[in-house]
Formats: C-alpha cells, structure tokens, sequence
C-alpha cells in the first residue's frame, strides 16, 4: 500500500470510519496484483463481491464452480499471476475441488477462498458447513481459516505467499459469513504493505553448483535438455532459449513449456526424446518431476550423467538418482550457468553440429512414418489427421488448448505451438473438462489472441455450458470435437483386457451433433465428416467468431477403433 494510500485510510480511521471483513479481502487482493476473480455467486460471500467492484476487480461469474477455478489456474498460467477462485460453501467448495487439485498437480498459483457459516453457528449444522479446510489440505500448499475480520487482509496476503514458496501451487482460505460481514475499524485491521512482506524467490541455489553444472555442459558432446512447466509458469523461458541456442544444446519440450522455441528452429526437437535419453552423455531435466510422464525416470540410461533442475527441494532425486541436483528458479539457474561458460573460451558448443544433424535425420524419419497418417483421407476420419489440420490451422497468436483423452493424446504427435504460452493442457492430474475455463481464462488475459480449444466428446460434455460465459464476457473461442462415441482411451484397454465383448462397457456415449449446441448460443456450428472438410471448416469458425462474438464449434467425426501409441501400450499406468 502506498504512502498516500495508507494516509487515506488514517484520515479515514479519524473520521470513524470502518470497514468490512469482504472489502478487506479485496483490499489485500488488490495488493497480491489480483485484477480478477472467477466464481458462483453465494450468499456466504457475497461482500467480497461489493470490495472487488469498489477496488476495480473483475468478477467472472461461471455456471459450475469447477470451470471457475480451472479458469482461474489458466489465469494464473497465462499471466503469471496468481490465479483467484471465489466459492460459496458446501457444495461450492466440493464443486471446484477438481480445479484445484489440476492446479496442485500443475504447480499452478491458486488462491482458493471459500465461505463458511457463522462462526456464531459453528457445530450447530448451518447452511452448506463442511469441514472445508480439512478437505482441502491434500490438494493445496496452504489451507487455513480465518478467524477475525481484523486478521482477513493478512491471511490473504499470507496463503497467496505460499502459492509461490518453491514449487508454485494453490492455497485454500475458509472465511465464515459473519467474519466477512463484521466491520472493524480500519486501524485495527492488517493488511501487508506491498513490496515490504516478499522474498525474492528467483534462487539460484549453491553457487558451486553452477560451476559444477558449466563445466559438465562445456564437457557433454551430446548435451541434450527437458525443459518442463516450471520454465514457462516461473518465466523463465528466455533464459532456457538463450542457453539452448548460444551453447548448442538439444532441446525437448514438455507441459506448459511447449512452444518455447519453434519447429524451425535448429534446437527444437520432439519426436526423438527417447533416443536422446538414450544416446546424450548429458541430460538436463528442468522443471519437471520423474513422474509417469517420464516413465519415473527409467527410461533414462543409467550411465549418462544427469542434471535435475526444480523449485522443489523433495522433487530432486525423487524416484530416479541423479549426479547433480539444484533446488532454486529454473531461469535463474539457467543464467547463472550461461554466465558462468560464457567467460571460457571454448564452451565446447562448435563440435556438436553432428549431434544435432543426428537428431534432426531421426526427426525427419519420424515424422516421415506418420505422414500417411497426417494426411490420411480414410472415413471415419483418421484422428491424426484432425491433429495435422489443427497444426496447420495455429497461428503465432492462437493459444491451443487440449482437453481430452486419447484424441488430444494424438494431437500432441502434430501439433507445435507457434510461441511460448500458446499450449495448456490439464498437466499430471489429467482432469477432464479443464478446456472450456481455460478458454475463458486465455481469452480474457490474452484479448489479441485467438483461442482454439480441441475437445474430446466426453471432456466437451463436461463443462461445455460455461460457453456461454465466455460468450457473455466476450471472450469467444473455436471448440473444435474430436468425436468417436466414446471415452476412446479407457476403451482401448477395456477391450484389450475382456474382450470385444465387454470392452464397451461404461464408456460408449451417444452420436450428439455438437454444432446445434454453439448454434443454440447465437453461434457458429459445423459438422465434419470427411477429412477434406477440415481445413475450411476451421477457416469458417475463425472467421464466424470475429464476425459474430460467439463461439463457434466444429464437431468433427473421427474413426472410433483409430487409438494413440500410448494409448494401445497403456503408458499412462507404467
């Protein structure tokens, strides 16, 4: 708060003035660099609402509360701010669990505030009471109650400190009813000065780390790293691709840090991972845990050296050894180290041309073997295909948005975003339903973008009303269905296990045309059933939701026994 600020409120205190447990919240929001919230409105909280419009905060309001904290973990992505959901209590609360638990999973800055019944009623069975904070704990960093108007502003400021302590993540605050409405003075109340209560998390760990870490990259003759979410969430994306590109390093992209370099760059590499894990004498692992996505590390040669770079102390080493870990902020790290070799006269980058001219031929050949199916014509369309026209169809400005299983699986065999922060997906918790609060949120910190979305028909039915949101804050997307009947990957594995048989059991869904539903909200709505069609019909939304300000849906029919490799291996549970 600034000095004239605080000056204000003295004034204001003289006169006698007080105010409300609601206004403080939004006070301290402010202060956080909040500047929107998503919620469902709820009587339990409604005075957070009348502080927001006083302090100039935008209020979402979204039709489940599941889509609001999804929207506000793809705020906080897109900005790199943290992230705010405001939910009723009860089932306000349950409701937004799965958003919160994606953003947990994510490492995503979530404030989560949650009403409550009075404590004047607490154990005595009020509207929608749960034990709220209990159940939260698991999936957050943080998860508190508070339990004076007077302290509101302060356990703002404190849970929104622990959404970036190490490893970002969400934090949940339980504020009774009558905590919030009670109004105090304005000198008995505590809200953090901002600028004055914050550490700079930007560590760069044990400086004899560094050196260690420059000279085994000055050393590697087939360096090679994975850049993960933490490089793109912490912004430390600019100091990767400087490293990568001056010291001639191969670079594999993963999460949030998908599109950090493009295709044509000569360091961007995607479909030779396992080879490099298998061939580099180097590999650096920045941001991203050993976690099922990279087989928990095992799919690593054991006698490579391997570096690990995390803001979290406890996800270093975690179920793969490594020869050197540092614990601090990706970009940090990763400039304290390119400042370090800089300063040598060879950093050893002239002699792996070969390196890269050996990843790039295995690239070529790669892509080569899917090019049949790229651009296959069959009927029921071939889903790689789908996947090929989407990639053909992204801008540098269209932020792509996946939202599925097994055909959004597949799309991320083709699909290459065309600049940093233009790839979300759900992350490790793999939530269904996160696409339509991330087109919201996308749209709205993004308002020169354009916003494509890429659906399975089980995830589209999950959260697709909130369309109607994004249409009535203007902030209308492309939804583009990959629809085969069907929750597609789980089928795969029932029929691989029991047989045709029964491997349709729980997972089969009805034909829906899809279009009638961006129809029947004032928009745009095309079905596909040819591979042909494609191309123009995605030329035809992005031109209607200009034109019109709605969004447009594009309910392609794709093959239903056409499944990705993962998919088929079932990797997901290995």
């Amino acid at each position: 708060m600034s000095d004239t600020a605080t000056d204000t409120l003295k004034e204001k205190d003289r006169s006698g003035e007080v105010v409300s447990g609601g206004h403080l919240v939004a006070k301290a929001l402010k202060n956080e660099g909040v500047d929107t919230i998503f919620t469902l409105c709820g009587g339990h909280i409604i005075d957070i609402y009348d502080g927001c419009v006083d302090e100039g905060i935008r209020i979402i309001d979204v039709r489940h509360e599941q889509v609001a904290a999804h929207a506000a973990d793809g705020y906080a992505r897109q900005t790199g701010k943290l992230g705010c959901v405001v939910t009723t209590a009860g089932p306000g609360c349950t409701n937004a669990i799965t958003g919160v638990a994606t953003a947990f999973r994510s490492e995503s800055p979530v404030l989560h505030i949650g009403g409550q019944g009075a404590l004047t009623q607490h154990k005595m069975g009020s509207l929608q009471d749960l034990p709220h904070v209990d159940i939260m704990a698991p999936i957050t960093k943080f998860s508190a109650g508070v339990r004076s108007t007077e302290r509101a502003g302060d356990m703002v400021s404190m849970a929104a400190r622990e959404c970036f302590a190490g490893a970002y993540g969400p934090s949940y605050l339980e504020i009774p009813r009558d905590v919030l409405d009670r109004e105090v003075p304005i000198s008995s109340a505590v809200i953090p000065e901002p600028g004055k209560y914050r550490a700079s998390v930007k560590s760069i760990g044990d400086p004899a780390d560094i050196e260690k870490l420059a000279d085994l990259i000055v050393k590697a003759e087939r360096p090679a790293i994975l850049v993960g979410s933490q490089v793109w969430m912490s912004r430390g994306h600019q100091e990767a691709i400087d490293l990568v590109k001056d010291l001639n390093i191969a670079c594999y992209m993963n999460g949030a840090a998908r599109g950090m370099l493009p295709q044509t760059d000569s360091h961007y590499f995607n479909r030779t991972r396992r080879l490099a894990f298998q061939k580099a004498d180097l590999l650096l692992i920045v941001g991203t845990p050993f976690d099922f996505r990279m087989g928990y590390g095992k799919r690593i040669r054991e006698d490579l050296t391997l570096v690990q770079i995390d803001q979290d102390y406890r996800t270093v080493g975690k179920n793969r050894d490594v020869d050197l870990g540092l614990a601090g902020d990706p970009g940090a790290i990763l400039a304290a180290v390119h400042a370090a070799i800089k300063g040598r006269v060879d950093n050893g980058s002239k002699g792996r041309e070969g390196w890269l001219k050996e990843l790039k031929a295995a690239e070529e050949a790669a892509t080569e073997k899917l090019m049949p199916l790229f651009l296959s014509d069959q009927s029921p369309i071939h889903p790689y295909r789908v996947a090929w026209e989407l990639n053909e169809f992204l801008t540098d400005k269209t932020v792509y948005i996946g939202d599925g299983g097994d055909v959004v699986t597949i799309s991320a065999q083709a699909v290459a975003p065309k600049a940093p922060g233009n790839w979300m997906d759900p992350g490790a918790l793999g939530s269904l339903g996160v696409g339509t609060g991330f087109a919201i949120a996308a749209g709205l910190a993004n308002p020169d973008k354009e916003i494509l979305c890429y659906y399975g028909d089980g995830s589209f039915g999950m959260t697709a009303f909130d369309m109607e949101t994004a249409n009535r804050f203007g902030v209308p997307y492309i939804a583009v269905i990959g629809n085969n009947s069907s929750m597609n990957q789980i089928r795969y594995g029932q029929i691989a296990k029991y047989g045709e048989q029964r491997g349709n059991v729980g997972n089969k869904l009805g034909d829906i045309p899809f279009s009638k539903f961006a129809e029947m909200l004032g928009g745009h709505g095309e079905e596909v059933h040819e591979a042909g069609q494609i191309a123009a019909a995605l030329q035809r939304a992005r031109e209607a939701v200009k034109s019109t300000g709605k969004s447009a849906v594009v309910n392609i029919w794709v093959d239903p026994n056409e499944y990705a490799p993962g998919t088929k291996n079932q990797t997901m549970y290995k």
